[in-house]
């Protein structure tokens, strides 16, 4: 049935019992999964590949709270966390056999089998999926949401103990990667909170595509054939490492292999070219929570600079503005250098 007919029967539904359609539209509270350009891009890929028919999945974060509800008290605004999860959410789909885990810190170990991640904390993500109707067809793309949770969720002896604050404390800091959208990053704990966060909705999308396509066709040679993944901005760039990480370390392929397979799988749309807009982490903070995938990343950066160098030995300066690693000053990762780099188009 198309829209506007669905949409007239509903309206003349709820009319016969008494209920103003409009009315009720106005009671029910958006989803608080951000609100700026790229949330309403990202809106409008599910929407057009719905109406198109393409087989099509959204990733992102089931936030508990959104940036803030916004109230005036005595002329100044007073920011409040928007719950929009307060009386649940009729129009998702919970899928707790849908669940990854995530880790993070830690350090790296080799052996003659390469490299291994390990004495890493843990957290897990489990899917909620919204089932985004195309327009005039039958056609739905997924737009599934990674919610964290707990590994352990209690320390039964502290709690025994009387030592209840500690006993939920491991709980708490696991969960707070969900939390809230947008956390201030001001502060040092909040930058790591927000890396963590990109590197949570990325990891866990990374892998529920890699074990979709293994269940479909047994191997990762073809992957490239059947897996198209398009980065929305610098949020998810750090993708590029992680697919690395997952075909290298975790499936056994060569890294020639990998690295052609996932630069034919990635594409990028940089939204801006404003330097303060340009998304970059700390090589220090990356190195206190994903020292394997920073390993991944000068890799791919030493090998694009003796490239690069090859094509204009002595070039010095091109070598710098290339780099994947902005050493001016603190050295920086340049993510969308990186999405660049890992993507086709």
């Amino acid at each position: 049935v198309e829209r506007p007919l669905a949409e007239a029967g509903l309206a003349a539904a709820v009319t016969a019992l008494g209920i103003d359609l409009e009315e009720v539209r106005q009671h029910e509270p958006d989803a608080a999964l951000g609100n700026g350009g790229l949330g309403r891009l990202a809106a409008c890929f599910l929407d057009s590949m719905a109406t198109l028919g393409l087989p099509s999945f959204g990733y992102g974060i089931r936030y508990d709270y959104g940036m803030f509800a916004q109230h005036v008290l005595n002329g100044y605004q007073v920011e409040q966390p928007d719950d929009w999860l307060k009386f649940g959410n009729p129009w998702e789909f919970p899928r707790p056999d849908t669940t990854y885990e995530i880790r993070f810190g830690g350090w790296v170990r080799r052996d003659e089998d390469g490299a291994h991640w390990v004495d890493t904390e843990s957290v897990l993500a489990m899917a909620y999926d919204i089932i985004v109707p195309g327009h005039g067809t039958r056609a739905v793309s997924t737009l599934r949401l990674w919610h964290a949770k707990a590994a352990e969720s209690l320390d039964l002896a502290l709690f025994n103990q009387g030592d209840y604050m500690r006993a939920v404390r491991a709980k708490n800091l696991s969960e707070n990667v969900t939390r809230v959208l947008y956390p201030d990053d001001s502060s040092y704990q909040g930058r790591e909170l927000r890396l963590r966060q990109e590197f949570f909705f990325t990891s866990a999308s990374l892998q529920d595509i890699v074990a979709r396509h293994l269940l479909e066709h047994g191997t990762l040679d073809n992957l490239a054939e059947h897996v198209a993944i398009h980065l929305n901005d610098t949020h998810p760039a750090i993708g590029v490492a992680e697919l690395m990480r997952v075909l290298c370390d975790e499936h056994g392929l060569p890294w020639a292999d990998a690295w052609a397979s996932t630069q034919r799988v990635f594409s990028y749309t940089n939204h801006t070219l404003m330097p303060e807009a340009l998304e970059t982490w700390s090589v220090g903070l990356m190195q206190h929570v994903l020292p394997r995938h920073l390993e991944i990343i000068l890799h791919i950066n030493q090998d694009l600079l003796d490239h690069a160098a090859a094509q204009r030995p002595g070039d010095h300066d091109f070598l710098r503005r290339l780099s994947l690693i902005d050493e001016g000053g603190e050295r920086r990762v340049r993510m969308a250098h990186l999405s660049i780099v890992g993507s086709h188009k």
